[in-house]
């Protein structure tokens, strides 16, 4: 699977002052010294030490300097890829970049493609595929919560966590399929069968903690959804513009003008959200709007949070709706426009009820819970920004997420998921197995598929089909 072609690309963003162009192959090294010229020596790259720098200049076919430079040497196997490299820095400008890539084209280099130095690694097992998968990860972490749980990964604390599983079920399981090299004495068990079952549940309890990390690490590293809804003109659109901190929503006060969803990002308290600004709900014949209202129950739907909006004491009908489509969900009721002298939204009166009576009700038995059976409300200006840094805590204290440290594995991989449900699977079929006394041989072969899945998500004694590969090295940029 590994070619032996050199390869080569830009490394860095465009734009910079520095722009760094990789290479990696067994050629590398020979390549980078039919167009680099040393100043102040006359030893050629093949001939120093790897780890150091060489400072001289690219040249052309003419010998015109293309760009001054400075050339890092990494030789094989100690290197990213496990190949020889070489790193050469030059000025950001787009025009010298192409020009040293031309260069290294013409002299035996190919170009790189996506994630070709990383899968480069991986197959020359400098680390396995749950670290190589970490590094895209890293590249792409927006806030300190995603980049410790790539740092953590890449150090691969998840893949000594895997190790450590996939060693006490190999022993097993060669034990086992000893067992069946005897079979002609069926008294003989060399796999204790009742430390084979204590095993098997602390085994059983630790792929179930993996696999429910998942909704932590899924949340953070793809944003949690949090839906802004409400009546049409309540200032949804003003509210997502706040918390954005843009004007990403187009501010009216005719009814209806968000007739679809606008979604983007942003980080709070080092976590990232990702907002939803919904049309607004009313009765309307309008065709178009209706698409739009209904849009707005489908994100209520995938939302963790809901922002619940409102400028006026809302009617028990509106809380009962709302309730339904809630359930199950973080619910903040916003109260906006507190700006407003004439705010309908004051509950001083003890004969009406207010939102947190209508909402949970007297009896524990109310369809509606919320943590500490209190409905999170706040009271703000979308207008003027009046507490909305109180909503931002709210929001926080509703997404509940735990604090993350490189220490800690988290999964955040789909395929890791996958492949840690379909391994706890198998593993509950060794459990029910042993539970109905059937033989060692079917043991050993759910045994084995846990083993199996396992090494998928490492990519270790296990041959990884190509398009495994190719689907996760795909989504790097050029250059990693």
């Amino acid at each position: 699977m590994l070619n032996n072609n050199t390869i080569c690309a830009i490394a860095t963003a465009p734009g910079g002052a520095i722009g760094i162009i990789r290479i990696s192959g067994p050629k590398a090294i020979n390549i980078a010294d039919r167009i680099f010229r040393p100043v102040g020596s006359t030893l050629p790259l093949s001939e120093r030490k790897a780890y150091t720098l060489a400072f001289g200049n690219i040249v052309n076919t003419n010998n015109d300097v293309i760009d001054e430079v400075l050339v890092s040497i990494f030789r094989a196997p100690h290197s990213y890829t496990g190949e020889d490299s070489v790193e050469i820095s030059c000025h950001g400008s787009a025009y010298v970049l192409q020009q040293v890539m031309l260069l290294l084209t013409e002299n035996g280099c190919v170009p790189a493609g996506p994630g070709e130095f990383t899968q480069r690694a991986f197959l020359n097992g400098k680390m396995d595929l749950s670290q190589a998968e970490a590094v895209a990860d890293l590249i792409s972490s927006t806030n300190k919560a995603t980049h410790d749980m790539a740092m953590s990964q890449l150090k691969g604390h998840f893949s000594n966590e895997l190790a450590d599983l996939r060693a006490h079920l190999l022993k097993l399981t060669s034990l086992l399929e000893l067992e069946l090299d005897f079979s002609d004495h069926e008294e003989l068990e060399f796999a204790d069968r009742s430390e084979l079952y204590t095993l098997a549940n602390d085994i059983h309890k630790r792929l179930l903690s993996l696999a429910r990390s998942f909704e932590v690490g899924n949340a953070l590293k793809n944003g949690i959804p949090v839906a802004i809804v409400g009546n049409t003109n309540v200032g949804k659109s003003t509210l997502l513009n706040h918390l954005l901190h843009e004007d990403k929503a187009i501010v009216s006060d005719v009814h209806g003008t968000t007739r679809d969803f606008i979604e983007d990002t942003t980080v709070i308290n080092g976590i990232q959200f990702r907002f939803v600004d919904t049309a607004g709900i009313r009765d309307t014949d309008d065709v178009v709007e209706n698409i739009g209202i209904e849009r707005t129950y489908q994100k209520i739907q995938e939302a963790k949070i809901v922002l619940w909006l409102i400028d006026k004491q809302p009617t028990e009908a509106e809380i009962e709706d709302i309730k339904e489509r809630v359930e199950g969900k973080k619910l903040i009721v916003v109260r906006n426009k507190i700006d407003l002298t004439n705010s309908s939204l004051d509950n001083s009166s003890s004969a009406k009820p207010t939102i947190q009576q209508l909402f949970i009700g007297e009896a524990d038995n109310s369809k509606f819970k919320t943590q500490n059976s209190k409905l999170p409300i706040v009271d703000i200006s979308a207008k003027y920004g009046t507490n909305i840094p109180m909503l931002e805590q709210l929001i926080v204290e509703a997404a509940d997420i735990p604090q993350i440290s490189e220490s800690d594995i988290v999964i955040t991989s789909v395929r890791h998921y996958s492949a840690l449900l379909r391994a706890d699977e198998s593993l509950q079929r060794v459990i029910d197995s042993m539970n109905l006394g059937l033989s060692g041989d079917l043991l050993a072969e759910d045994l084995r598929m846990v083993i199996d899945y396992l090494a998928e998500i490492t990519g270790e004694e296990r041959i990884t089909p190509q398009e495994t590969l190719n689907a996760i090295f795909s989504t790097y940029c050029i250059g990693k």
